[in-house]
């Protein structure tokens, strides 16, 4: 298996460096981050530590099916620039793959807040998508290339596009839920506050279910950051 870990950056200048260092193990094959538009020094970081530094349109989703474009491994690896992966990485997931039935998989989800709050949080992140088989970005999502390039990458929506490839994802085969956990950071929940956070979240989430367009889901999301 060759893992190409592919990690899209907006003014991570700060919170890049570890992040791709933990990405930085044997077993993985290339390292690619795509930039939207950072104005601090995250490209600058990005080419001391990865193989591969890209520019694209602002937006996830465009970053990453931009990385994809240029990929040579045939598992993806998304990874967010706050996110940081758990020792020997590479063998888990292709461990978890290792089934042909197996199309892509996610990890478990650990907040770097101290706290029984952000304990539990973590976990019923996890327990929900391994529920519901839908991850978000911030669990490491990977897939087959030949998936990938099947469900034409991520949708290009300016958000939710994590939930709405996983829901195209789990209709094409199993996904393996993986128990290792990835740690992501809880600044987005410490700076508004973790119930307003969530509140926020399982709002947005439910509205996008009920039909309500992801570009005015942006716009209300952009108002709370």
């Amino acid at each position: 298996m060759r893992l190409s870990v592919i990690v899209p950056t907006l003014d991570e200048a700060g919170a890049l460096a570890p992040t791709l260092a933990a990405a930085r193990q044997p077993g993985m094959h290339e390292l690619i981050v795509v930039d939207g538009g950072s104005r601090d020094e995250t490209v600058a970081v990005a080419r001391r530590l990865a193989d591969h530094v890209l520019t694209a349109p602002r937006g996830r989703a465009a970053q990453m099916n931009a990385g994809a474009a240029v990929a040579e491994g045939d598992v993806f690896l998304f990874l967010h620039a706050d996110t940081g992966l758990p020792p020997g990485y590479p063998a888990l997931v292709a461990h978890g793959l290792e089934e042909a039935a197996v199309v892509g998989g996610r990890f478990d989800v650990r907040l770097d807040a101290p706290g029984f709050a952000y304990r539990f949080l973590g976990r019923a992140i996890s327990a929900r998508s391994r529920l519901t088989g839908v991850a978000t970005g911030d669990q490491a999502i990977f897939v087959r290339r030949t998936v990938f390039a099947r469900l034409g990458g991520y949708p290009p929506l300016p958000l939710m596009e994590d939930v709405a490839f996983c829901r195209a994802l789990k209709r094409t085969g199993r996904l393996a839920c993986l128990r290792a956990t990835v740690v992501t950071s809880a600044r987005r929940w410490e700076r508004h506050g973790l119930v307003r956070t969530v509140l926020l979240m399982w709002g947005l989430r439910a509205a996008y279910y009920a039909g309500v367009s992801p570009a005015r889901l942006a716009r209300v999301y952009a108002d709370a950051r």
